[in-house]
């Protein structure tokens, strides 16, 4: 599952947001984006699903544009916050909803959810509330989940560890590498957790005012590039 971006741009009032010239992401890859805030990170990615309209440029999934077809649907999952949620559901009802828009029955989603057990932490299902009554952290994990139970081609999580503790940011850290390394599935992440984004990429992108700054196969002297990067912003 690759994808290809192209003369991608979008303003909000008179700032840029986003300006990429070019950007391919080959299948299988795990794309670690970084940047501080307002880099343009979640813009870039609420044009590649689709949610933002861009000003010129585009982005092609399997080759298809994604704002003239919806095929991508199909075999893309992803989490970007809260606003995701349908949050007068209980997770349970949640689930199997999403599971029901990919032809999965309750059996199937049953099946799939068991293996994120230890990440539930016994704090999500049987619970007898609405997700709008769960703590930032669990509507977290509700998110993450939903999008990785459909087994995707396609995988984008904005801020995967936000709000989790320390347990649950390690669960989840190897579960995005597992899938990646057994079913190839395509993931782009972002995060403000350079460590745990160097951990588990296979490639950074550094993003800077809606710019591409950096884009570098990730290795040791990759990480103390980026760390020295930071470092240097931080004292500016």
């Amino acid at each position: 599952m690759d994808i290809t971006i192209k003369d991608l741009t979008k303003r909000f009032g008179n700032k840029v947001a986003i300006d990429i010239p070019e950007l391919n992401i080959e299948e299988g890859t795990l794309l670690g984006l970084v940047g501080n805030n307002g880099a343009g990170k979640t813009t870039l990615f609420r044009l590649i699903l689709d949610l933002l309209k861009a000003d010129s440029g585009y982005v092609l999934s399997k080759g298809v544009d994604v704002a003239k077809s919806e095929d991508w649907k199909n075999y893309t999952g992803s989490f970007l916050d809260n606003r995701f949620l349908i949050d007068f559901l209980t997770p349970e009802e949640y689930f199997y909803f999403v599971g029901q828009t990919y032809q999965l029955n309750k059996e199937d989603v049953n099946e799939r959810l068991a293996p994120f057990g230890r990440f539930m932490n016994s704090e999500i299902l049987g619970q007898k509330k609405y997700i709008r009554n769960f703590s930032a952290g669990n509507k977290q994990k509700i998110g993450i989940m939903a999008a990785m139970m459909i087994r995707p081609q396609l995988l984008i999580l904005d801020e995967p560890f936000n709000f989790l503790d320390p347990s649950s940011q390690m669960e989840i850290r190897d579960m995005i590498r597992q899938m990646n390394e057994t079913e190839k599935t395509t993931i782009l992440i972002s995060s403000h957790n350079l460590n745990y984004t160097t951990d588990i990429s296979n490639r950074v992108v550094l993003l800077e005012n809606g710019k591409i700054v950096k884009d570098m196969d990730n290795s040791p002297a990759a990480t103390a590039e980026l760390n020295a990067y930071f470092l240097e912003k931080s004292i500016e």
